[in-house]
Protein backbone atom coordinates (compact mmCIF):
# COMPACT_ATOMS: atom_id res chain seq x y z
CA UNK A 1 0.00 0.00 0.00
CA UNK A 2 1.20 3.36 -1.21
CA UNK A 3 2.83 5.62 1.56
CA UNK A 4 1.52 9.27 2.40
CA UNK A 5 3.25 12.40 4.07
CA UNK A 6 0.51 14.40 5.71
CA UNK A 7 1.58 18.08 6.65
CA UNK A 8 -0.14 19.31 9.96
CA UNK A 9 -1.24 16.13 11.13
CA UNK A 10 -1.78 16.86 14.44
CA UNK A 11 -3.92 19.48 13.45
CA UNK A 12 -8.31 19.33 13.12
CA UNK A 13 -7.96 18.23 9.68
CA UNK A 14 -4.89 16.89 9.42
CA UNK A 15 -5.53 14.07 11.89
CA UNK A 16 -8.70 13.16 10.83
CA UNK A 17 -6.76 13.23 7.39
CA UNK A 18 -4.23 10.84 9.30
CA UNK A 19 -6.93 8.59 10.72
CA UNK A 20 -9.12 7.56 7.52
CA UNK A 21 -5.57 6.90 5.73
CA UNK A 22 -4.57 4.38 8.20
CA UNK A 23 -7.97 2.91 8.40
CA UNK A 24 -7.95 2.07 4.79
CA UNK A 25 -4.15 0.34 5.02
CA UNK A 26 -2.47 3.33 4.15
CA UNK A 27 1.25 4.01 5.66
CA UNK A 28 1.49 7.63 6.89
CA UNK A 29 4.36 9.83 7.95
CA UNK A 30 2.98 12.95 9.69
CA UNK A 31 5.03 16.37 10.29
CA UNK A 32 4.07 18.86 12.49
CA UNK A 33 5.83 21.88 14.08
CA UNK A 34 3.09 22.43 17.10
CA UNK A 35 2.70 26.25 15.78
CA UNK A 36 1.62 28.09 19.47
CA UNK A 37 -1.63 29.07 17.68
CA UNK A 38 -3.48 27.00 20.18
CA UNK A 39 -2.64 24.97 23.37
CA UNK A 40 -0.38 22.10 22.40
CA UNK A 41 -1.85 19.88 24.54
CA UNK A 42 -4.90 19.86 22.10
CA UNK A 43 -3.09 18.59 19.09
CA UNK A 44 -0.87 15.85 21.03
CA UNK A 45 -4.51 14.58 22.44
CA UNK A 46 -5.69 14.93 18.32
CA UNK A 47 -2.42 12.17 17.58
CA UNK A 48 -3.91 9.73 20.68
CA UNK A 49 -6.48 8.27 18.24
CA UNK A 50 -3.64 6.52 15.69
CA UNK A 51 0.16 7.74 17.34
CA UNK A 52 0.77 4.01 18.69
CA UNK A 53 -0.26 2.74 14.81
CA UNK A 54 1.90 0.62 13.30
CA UNK A 55 1.64 2.06 9.95
CA UNK A 56 2.25 5.69 10.98
CA UNK A 57 5.37 7.76 12.27
CA UNK A 58 5.71 10.97 13.20
CA UNK A 59 8.18 13.72 13.10
CA UNK A 60 8.02 17.07 14.70
CA UNK A 61 9.55 19.17 12.21
CA UNK A 62 8.91 23.18 10.71
CA UNK A 63 7.89 23.38 6.76
CA UNK A 64 9.97 26.68 6.84
CA UNK A 65 12.53 24.86 7.36
CA UNK A 66 14.21 21.79 6.15
CA UNK A 67 12.23 18.87 5.66
CA UNK A 68 15.76 16.56 5.16
CA UNK A 69 15.21 15.43 8.35
CA UNK A 70 12.97 13.22 6.99
CA UNK A 71 14.78 9.97 6.45
CA UNK A 72 15.15 8.80 2.83
CA UNK A 73 12.33 6.88 2.13
CA UNK A 74 9.64 6.35 -0.94
CA UNK A 75 6.91 8.23 -0.57
CA UNK A 76 4.08 8.36 -3.26
CA UNK A 77 2.27 11.86 -2.49
CA UNK A 78 1.90 14.36 -0.28
CA UNK A 79 -1.12 15.72 1.15
CA UNK A 80 -0.09 19.67 2.70
CA UNK A 81 -2.57 21.06 4.88
CA UNK A 82 0.05 22.79 7.20
CA UNK A 83 -0.39 26.13 7.72
CA UNK A 84 -1.02 29.54 9.89
CA UNK A 85 -5.29 29.32 9.93
CA UNK A 86 -7.51 32.33 10.36
CA UNK A 87 -8.46 35.36 8.81
CA UNK A 88 -8.19 37.82 11.91
CA UNK A 89 -5.01 36.38 13.25
CA UNK A 90 -3.67 36.91 9.36
CA UNK A 91 -4.26 40.62 9.69
CA UNK A 92 -2.08 41.09 12.79
CA UNK A 93 0.71 38.69 11.71
CA UNK A 94 0.81 39.27 7.97
CA UNK A 95 4.68 38.29 7.64
CA UNK A 96 4.51 35.04 10.00
CA UNK A 97 1.42 34.09 7.28
CA UNK A 98 3.62 34.94 4.45
CA UNK A 99 6.16 32.89 5.96
CA UNK A 100 4.67 29.66 6.71
CA UNK A 101 1.87 29.35 3.82
CA UNK A 102 4.29 30.65 0.87
CA UNK A 103 7.97 30.02 2.12
CA UNK A 104 6.61 26.86 3.56
CA UNK A 105 5.04 25.62 0.90
CA UNK A 106 7.34 26.43 -1.31
CA UNK A 107 10.19 24.30 0.87
CA UNK A 108 7.69 21.46 0.53
CA UNK A 109 7.63 21.70 -3.62
CA UNK A 110 11.09 21.67 -3.48
CA UNK A 111 11.69 18.75 -1.53
CA UNK A 112 8.93 16.74 -3.62
CA UNK A 113 11.45 17.88 -6.84
CA UNK A 114 14.57 17.13 -5.04
CA UNK A 115 13.29 13.66 -3.81
CA UNK A 116 11.07 12.63 -7.10
CA UNK A 117 7.45 12.59 -5.21
CA UNK A 118 5.18 13.47 -8.67
CA UNK A 119 1.56 13.73 -6.04
CA UNK A 120 0.40 16.60 -4.09
CA UNK A 121 -2.74 17.77 -2.26
CA UNK A 122 -2.51 21.25 -1.01
CA UNK A 123 -5.49 22.57 1.01
CA UNK A 124 -6.83 26.03 -0.06
CA UNK A 125 -9.61 27.89 1.22
CA UNK A 126 -12.88 29.36 0.14
CA UNK A 127 -11.35 32.50 1.66
CA UNK A 128 -9.64 33.13 -1.81
CA UNK A 129 -13.04 33.77 -3.40
CA UNK A 130 -13.19 37.39 -1.29
CA UNK A 131 -16.64 39.10 -1.18
CA UNK A 132 -17.66 37.75 -4.98
CA UNK A 133 -20.82 38.72 -6.00
CA UNK A 134 -21.61 35.64 -7.76
CA UNK A 135 -22.94 32.67 -5.84
CA UNK A 136 -22.43 29.73 -5.95
CA UNK A 137 -18.82 29.99 -5.98
CA UNK A 138 -17.19 28.90 -9.03
CA UNK A 139 -13.51 27.74 -9.61
CA UNK A 140 -13.21 29.13 -12.70
CA UNK A 141 -14.41 32.77 -10.90
CA UNK A 142 -12.05 35.55 -10.70
CA UNK A 143 -10.00 35.45 -7.00
CA UNK A 144 -7.68 38.34 -7.60
CA UNK A 145 -9.08 39.91 -4.57
CA UNK A 146 -8.15 38.81 -1.38
CA UNK A 147 -9.27 40.75 1.27
CA UNK A 148 -7.16 39.12 4.00
CA UNK A 149 -3.51 38.38 4.02
CA UNK A 150 -4.65 34.26 5.25
CA UNK A 151 -6.63 34.63 1.51
CA UNK A 152 -3.94 35.95 -0.23
CA UNK A 153 -1.41 33.30 1.13
CA UNK A 154 -3.61 30.29 -0.16
CA UNK A 155 -4.15 32.05 -3.49
CA UNK A 156 -0.40 32.08 -3.83
CA UNK A 157 -0.01 28.92 -3.03
CA UNK A 158 -1.93 27.88 -5.54
CA UNK A 159 0.20 29.64 -8.28
CA UNK A 160 3.45 28.30 -6.70
CA UNK A 161 1.75 24.98 -7.36
CA UNK A 162 1.39 25.33 -10.93
CA UNK A 163 4.44 26.74 -11.52
CA UNK A 164 5.82 23.42 -9.82
CA UNK A 165 3.27 21.13 -11.87
CA UNK A 166 4.27 22.88 -15.11
CA UNK A 167 7.87 23.11 -14.83
CA UNK A 168 8.59 19.54 -13.16
CA UNK A 169 5.88 17.50 -14.26
CA UNK A 170 4.07 17.21 -10.60
CA UNK A 171 0.45 16.01 -10.43
CA UNK A 172 -1.51 18.82 -7.75
CA UNK A 173 -5.14 19.08 -6.78
CA UNK A 174 -5.43 22.45 -4.78
CA UNK A 175 -8.95 21.78 -2.63
CA UNK A 176 -10.85 24.75 -1.99
CA UNK A 177 -12.39 24.02 1.84
CA UNK A 178 -15.60 25.64 3.13
CA UNK A 179 -15.97 26.47 6.69
CA UNK A 180 -14.67 22.53 7.89
CA UNK A 181 -16.30 22.10 11.39
CA UNK A 182 -16.78 19.12 13.66
CA UNK A 183 -15.08 16.42 16.22
CA UNK A 184 -11.55 18.59 17.29
CA UNK A 185 -12.35 21.54 15.23
CA UNK A 186 -9.62 24.21 16.37
CA UNK A 187 -11.05 26.15 19.64
CA UNK A 188 -10.49 30.25 17.51
CA UNK A 189 -12.89 28.77 15.42
CA UNK A 190 -17.03 30.02 15.37
CA UNK A 191 -18.60 26.90 16.50
CA UNK A 192 -16.42 25.70 18.97
CA UNK A 193 -16.13 29.53 20.61
CA UNK A 194 -19.89 29.90 20.99
CA UNK A 195 -20.58 25.85 22.66
CA UNK A 196 -17.77 27.09 24.82
CA UNK A 197 -19.35 30.27 26.21
CA UNK A 198 -22.86 28.39 26.03
CA UNK A 199 -21.50 25.47 28.15
CA UNK A 200 -20.40 28.60 30.78
CA UNK A 201 -24.01 30.31 30.35
CA UNK A 202 -22.09 33.35 29.23
CA UNK A 203 -23.25 35.97 26.33
CA UNK A 204 -22.61 35.49 22.69
CA UNK A 205 -20.90 38.30 20.38
CA UNK A 206 -22.09 37.84 17.33
CA UNK A 207 -20.44 40.29 14.67
CA UNK A 208 -22.48 41.90 12.32
CA UNK A 209 -25.99 41.58 12.23
CA UNK A 210 -25.84 38.13 12.21
CA UNK A 211 -26.94 37.47 8.26
CA UNK A 212 -23.84 36.89 7.05
CA UNK A 213 -23.60 32.98 5.99
CA UNK A 214 -20.88 30.15 5.73
CA UNK A 215 -20.81 26.81 4.05
CA UNK A 216 -20.37 24.45 7.13
CA UNK A 217 -18.98 21.48 5.87
CA UNK A 218 -18.60 18.52 8.25
CA UNK A 219 -15.07 16.93 8.81
CA UNK A 220 -16.13 13.76 7.51
CA UNK A 221 -17.19 15.10 4.52
CA UNK A 222 -14.29 16.90 3.87
CA UNK A 223 -11.86 13.64 4.90
CA UNK A 224 -14.08 11.72 2.09
CA UNK A 225 -13.92 14.22 -0.24
CA UNK A 226 -9.64 14.56 0.30
CA UNK A 227 -9.01 10.81 0.12
CA UNK A 228 -10.95 10.52 -3.24
CA UNK A 229 -8.76 13.38 -4.51
CA UNK A 230 -5.88 11.27 -3.28
CA UNK A 231 -6.80 8.23 -5.21
CA UNK A 232 -7.73 10.38 -7.95
CA UNK A 233 -4.49 12.39 -8.09
CA UNK A 234 -2.57 8.87 -7.70
CA UNK A 235 -4.52 6.86 -11.20
CA UNK A 236 -4.02 9.73 -13.07
CA UNK A 237 -1.16 11.67 -14.65
CA UNK A 238 -0.46 15.35 -15.91
CA UNK A 239 -3.17 16.56 -13.21
CA UNK A 240 -3.44 20.29 -12.30
CA UNK A 241 -7.11 21.19 -10.40
CA UNK A 242 -8.84 23.23 -8.65
CA UNK A 243 -11.85 21.63 -6.38
CA UNK A 244 -14.70 23.19 -4.30
CA UNK A 245 -14.94 20.84 -1.24
CA UNK A 246 -17.57 22.46 0.52
CA UNK A 247 -21.60 21.55 1.65
CA UNK A 248 -23.86 23.98 -0.93
CA UNK A 249 -25.77 24.91 1.33
CA UNK A 250 -24.86 28.52 3.56
CA UNK A 251 -26.10 28.71 6.61
CA UNK A 252 -26.85 32.19 8.07
CA UNK A 253 -24.94 33.38 11.37
CA UNK A 254 -28.55 33.65 13.56
CA UNK A 255 -29.73 30.19 12.19
CA UNK A 256 -26.25 28.32 13.26
CA UNK A 257 -26.39 30.38 16.95
CA UNK A 258 -29.97 29.56 16.96
CA UNK A 259 -29.82 25.42 16.34
CA UNK A 260 -26.31 25.70 18.58
CA UNK A 261 -28.94 27.25 21.64
CA UNK A 262 -31.43 24.58 20.87
CA UNK A 263 -29.37 21.36 20.81
CA UNK A 264 -27.62 22.55 23.75
CA UNK A 265 -31.43 23.34 25.86
CA UNK A 266 -30.33 26.83 26.68
CA UNK A 267 -31.76 29.95 26.17
CA UNK A 268 -30.26 32.51 23.78
CA UNK A 269 -28.55 35.43 24.72
CA UNK A 270 -26.15 36.95 22.34
CA UNK A 271 -25.13 40.31 21.60
CA UNK A 272 -24.16 42.59 18.36
CA UNK A 273 -21.11 44.09 16.83
CA UNK A 274 -19.48 45.52 14.03
CA UNK A 275 -18.51 43.09 11.19
CA UNK A 276 -14.52 42.23 11.67
CA UNK A 277 -11.87 43.14 8.80
CA UNK A 278 -11.29 40.35 6.56
CA UNK A 279 -14.59 38.65 6.89
CA UNK A 280 -16.67 37.72 4.27
CA UNK A 281 -20.15 38.58 3.60
CA UNK A 282 -20.59 34.74 2.42
CA UNK A 283 -19.31 31.68 1.70
CA UNK A 284 -21.05 28.93 -1.03
CA UNK A 285 -19.41 26.47 -2.77
CA UNK A 286 -20.79 25.53 -6.41
CA UNK A 287 -19.80 21.53 -5.70
CA UNK A 288 -20.54 20.50 -9.33
CA UNK A 289 -17.04 19.92 -10.82
CA UNK A 290 -15.89 17.59 -7.42
CA UNK A 291 -19.23 15.92 -7.72
CA UNK A 292 -18.26 15.13 -11.68
CA UNK A 293 -14.71 14.20 -10.92
CA UNK A 294 -14.36 12.56 -7.55
CA UNK A 295 -17.92 11.97 -6.92
CA UNK A 296 -17.88 13.77 -3.87
CA UNK A 297 -21.22 14.09 -2.16
CA UNK A 298 -21.40 15.66 1.05
CA UNK A 299 -23.82 14.01 3.39
CA UNK A 300 -24.23 15.62 7.06
CA UNK A 301 -26.62 18.43 7.41
CA UNK A 302 -25.58 21.05 9.91
CA UNK A 303 -27.84 19.49 12.75
CA UNK A 304 -26.40 16.12 12.56
CA UNK A 305 -23.35 17.65 12.54
CA UNK A 306 -23.68 20.24 14.93
CA UNK A 307 -25.23 17.53 17.02
CA UNK A 308 -21.71 15.56 17.05
CA UNK A 309 -19.81 18.33 17.71
CA UNK A 310 -21.99 18.85 21.19
CA UNK A 311 -21.80 15.43 21.94
CA UNK A 312 -17.66 15.02 21.46
CA UNK A 313 -17.72 18.46 23.70
CA UNK A 314 -19.62 16.76 26.18
CA UNK A 315 -17.78 13.44 25.82
CA UNK A 316 -14.28 15.21 26.56
CA UNK A 317 -15.32 17.84 29.24
CA UNK A 318 -16.53 14.21 31.31
CA UNK A 319 -13.07 12.60 30.88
Amino acid sequence: MSKILVTGCAGFIGSHVCELLLAKGFEVIGIDNFDPFYNKSIKLDNLKAFKNHKKFTFYEIDITETLEKIPKQSIDAIIHLAAKAGVRPSIEDPKGYFNTNIIGTERILEYMKNNAITKLLFASSSSVYGNNIKIPFNEDDNVDFPISPYAFTKKAGELLNYYYHHMYNIDIINLRLFTVYGPRQRPDLAIHKFVNKIELNEKITLFGDGLSARDYTYIDDTVQGIIKALQFCMNNTAVYLILNLGNNNPVKLNDLVNLIYQEMGKEKDVSYTNMQPGDVDITFADISKAQKILNYSPVIDITTGIRNFIRWRQQKNER
